[in-house]
């Protein structure tokens, strides 16, 4: 049976892990590169994102870290993961946020084949519509419920250039993994948590001026606050108890992350 040490240990080195997955977007002009970069897989490829409230659910739940240290790429998203880099006197760069970067990521797409993978009706509806009005051609789409194997059917059977998956966490992780390994032809994966539901209508955003500073989190739980209590409330301070662990065993993070 595993010791508490042996566990906490563990934890600290997929914390530690999982930062250094991280892919750091210094400027504006890396963010455009990398547009390009993704809008060209050579094969399936799973984009990520780290925010704070994943790397809690990947301290304590082995699938949730496995899923996100198998994908492609990580990216950081949020002020959370920003402030942890920070206490370790790593880079951050960019905000590399899904609800901002993946409509940026779908444009890249106008004129290519997509499926929806998430949230419910009316919602995943909506936002099939507004990627429409992108010029995007929806060849699947299907509620985010289902069994893995409902959506590894569906994509191979229309083989779309690009999925987005918005099941929430650690769902979608662990589906897109299925995804990849199930897929030959070139696609981007993108696991973007709620975003059909931003694209839908169904959660609103936090004014521009709240976004620019690393506040969304605070207007999203003051329209969401039974929900988000525990992401937010008590998911930021046990964040920081994370780095304040990691900091105490004397084990830092080393690199950037893979490209």
């Amino acid at each position: 049976m595993q010791s508490q040490q042996d566990t906490k240990s563990e934890q600290v080195r997929g914390f530690i892990a999982l930062l250094d997955r991280i892919r750091i977007i210094e400027d504006e002009a890396a963010a455009e590169a990398l547009l390009d970069e993704l809008a060209r897989p050579g094969r399936p490829f799973i984009l990520s994102f780290a925010n704070a409230h994943a790397m809690n659910l990947g301290w304590n739940q082995p699938g949730m870290l496995e899923g996100l240290m198998r994908s492609d790429m990580v990216l950081r998203d949020g002020i959370g993961v920003k402030l942890g880099l920070q206490a370790f006197d790593r880079p951050y760069g960019l905000n590399m946020n899904g609800t901002d970067f993946i409509p940026r990521i779908a444009r890249k797409y106008a004129g290519r084949t997509v499926a929806l993978f998430g949230t419910r009706s009316p919602w995943l509806d909506n936002a099939r519509k507004k990627l429409e009005e992108l010029g995007l051609t929806i060849v699947a789409q299907q509620e985010g419920f289902d069994p893995p194997e409902t959506y590894v059917k569906l994509a191979v059977e229309t083989k779309p250039d690009l999925i987005l998956m918005a099941m929430g966490m650690p769902k979608q992780e662990e589906v897109s993994v299925r995804l990849r390994e199930a897929l030959t032809h070139p696609v981007l994966i993108v696991n973007g948590g709620a975003i059909l539901d931003y694209l839908g209508g169904k959660v609103p955003r936090a004014p521009a001026v709240m976004r620019q500073v690393g506040m969304e989190w605070l207007f999203r739980l003051a329209v969401e606050p039974k929900r988000l209590f525990s992401r937010y409330v008590l998911g930021i301070p046990i964040f920081f108890s994370h780095v304040a662990e990691v900091r105490v065993s004397g084990k830092r993070p080393g690199g950037q992350g893979t490209h």
